[in-house]
């Protein structure tokens, strides 16, 4: 039978300075960087475990691994989304699949205000002025390059009141922030500082729209041409959800007409871009490269419930399954 754990991709989640020893007490431990479609099969071919991040494990692929491999029991999802699994095709093989969810709860919320807080208050222009002598050779004891604002009294527009939204609302309820959401959950399960509104009430009425909804065929694009009509010219919008979640085209041309103020978005419809994607480069976009998961404390978490989720599997007590 065959006894390897393979890791097709686990350079970004951990690229050395955390360890995946643990999982090395349920079989020979194998860990790729990086992992290209044509290799697949062939780094699955002695597994009973496969865990991956982004690599695509299609109903093609499982297929062809399971007619080289029939020992291959058990996927892990190192991340919570897990569309790069065909989870029905798994099961019908009988393949465990589990995920890891909420590890990045804190990390995600955390990231959402550093990106808002970087429109808001250009830290980073600021650092750069006076690296470069400016507040040296200024004849004042201080001056304003950009308009800065406070986001007391503000009101924040959270989409998706999940556990990442929740999160979010109420660090902006502490900021001083009113909470409004289009959320599904009753005015009874909502806590006092949020209210909730519709769909389009957000939109008009929020000067910050945070999006921290998973991305599904029913919003693919929610925020396009009539959505961003509905906002403020000073709002902002910040996006550590899904790039397919923005019609990239329809905001690049709404920032650039300046229909709304700014943009924060950690996440792009493609990973990595485009080298001509119409929302890089615009000075009112601030984009980072798809890193509000990855603190260490994050990523260690992570990286644990994988270890727990493979221990819980073989002591017959699987956890984090993923249904169909």
């Amino acid at each position: 039978m065959n006894n390897q754990i393979v890791i097709l991709d686990g350079y970004v989640a951990n690229s050395g300075d955390l360890s995946w020893d643990g999982l090395s007490r349920y079989g020979e431990l194998v860990v790729y960087e990086r992992t290209s479609p044509e290799q697949i099969v062939e780094r699955c071919s002695r597994a009973w475990a496969v865990l991956t991040n982004k690599v695509a494990l299609t109903a093609e692929v499982i297929s062809a691994v399971c007619a080289v491999n029939p020992d291959l029991r058990y996927i892990g999802e190192i991340a919570t989304g897990y569309n790069n699994i065909d989870v029905a095709e798994a099961h019908r093989r009988g393949i465990t699949v589990c995920n890891v969810p909420a590890y990045s709860t804190m990390s995600v919320a955390q990231t959402v205000f550093a990106l808002l807080l970087a429109i808001t208050n250009r830290v980073e222009t600021y650092s750069a002025s006076v690296a470069a002598g400016e507040w040296s050779s200024c004849a004042d004891f201080s001056y304003r390059l950009t308009a800065l604002s406070e986001l007391d009294g503000q009101v924040m527009g959270v989409y998706g009141l999940g556990n990442i939204g929740s999160r979010v609302a109420t660090i902006a309820h502490a900021l001083g922030m009113k909470v409004i959401s289009p959320t599904s959950k009753t005015e009874a399960e909502l806590p006092p500082y949020v209210t909730k509104v519709s769909l389009d009430e957000m939109f008009a009425g929020a000067d910050v729209v945070s999006l921290n909804a998973p991305l599904t065929a029913a919003n693919t694009g929610i925020i396009n041409a009539r959505t961003l009509a509905l906002m403020k010219p000073t709002a902002i919008l910040i996006n550590t959800a899904r790039g397919g979640l923005v019609n990239e085209a329809d905001l690049a041309a709404a920032l650039r007409d300046n229909r709304i103020a700014a943009a924060g978005l950690d996440v792009l419809a493609t990973e990595p871009p485009a080298a001509d994607c119409p929302l890089i480069g615009l000075p009112n976009c601030f984009v980072t490269p798809h890193v509000a998961w990855q603190s260490t404390q994050a990523r260690r978490r992570l990286i644990d419930v994988c270890i727990a989720n493979v221990a819980a599997y073989v002591a017959g007590r699987p956890q984090n399954v993923v249904g169909c």
